[in-house]
């Protein structure tokens, strides 16, 4: 196991923190575990592999990702829909972003010779700091998948900010307002649900 900062740091002011990887279970499934982070753990080729994570979905508009191999020669899928973090997004990106993360955790690896070698493994979402977008990402896509555990929005916001220890104020009040507009035009908890 990689010596690696603590994953959870609120007593850290952000800039402190954004320095830090941050990567934190959110859900089990069978063949993947689900899991919220930030830029800088998703570019740590040893932490993603220590944590069997292969692919990662970056919801930051202002960040790109460099392709990334690990070291047992497994190329990390990059899936990037970008949202800006605050006002500008639509309801349909936002959906969009959690009908993409249902696509990669159902998503096979064929191994077919014209692809980058990869392997079925957990998921990684993050933005840039793990705090707004990815937050909102993922409890849309928790309310639509497992409505049995996530029957609504603040139950999985509520989730989120224990696990990822922010305050009532984060996610910020713009993707809040986008995470009930996009849960409206979903029509509702269980679209995803299995």
């Amino acid at each position: 196991m990689t010596d690696h900062a603590p994953l959870l740091a609120p007593h850290l002011e952000e800039t402190q923190e954004d320095r830090l990887p941050v990567l934190l279970p959110v859900a089990e499934m069978p063949g993947a575990t689900l899991y919220l982070g930030n830029r800088i753990a998703a570019d740590d080729g040893a932490l993603l592999l220590e944590r069997g994570i292969t692919s990662t979905m970056n919801l930051a508009v202002n960040i790109e990702m460099a392709p990334l191999t690990l070291a047992d020669g497994t190329a990390v899928r990059r899936t990037h829909v970008g949202l800006i973090d605050g006002r500008g997004n639509t309801p349909p990106h936002l959906l969009g972003a959690a009908l993409v993360l249902a696509g990669i955790l159902g998503q096979e690896s064929p191994g077919k010779s014209h692809y980058p070698p990869h392997r079925a493994g957990n998921v990684l979402v993050h933005c840039r700091g793990g705090r707004s977008r990815s937050v909102s990402v993922l409890a849309l896509y928790l309310v639509l998948a497992w409505p049995e555990l996530h029957p609504d929005l603040e139950t999985a916001f509520r989730h989120l900010r224990h696990l990822r220890g922010l305050p009532a104020s984060q996610p910020n009040a713009n993707m809040l307002a986008l995470t009930d507009a996009a849960l409206a035009l979903s029509g509702g908890p269980g679209l995803l649900a299995r």
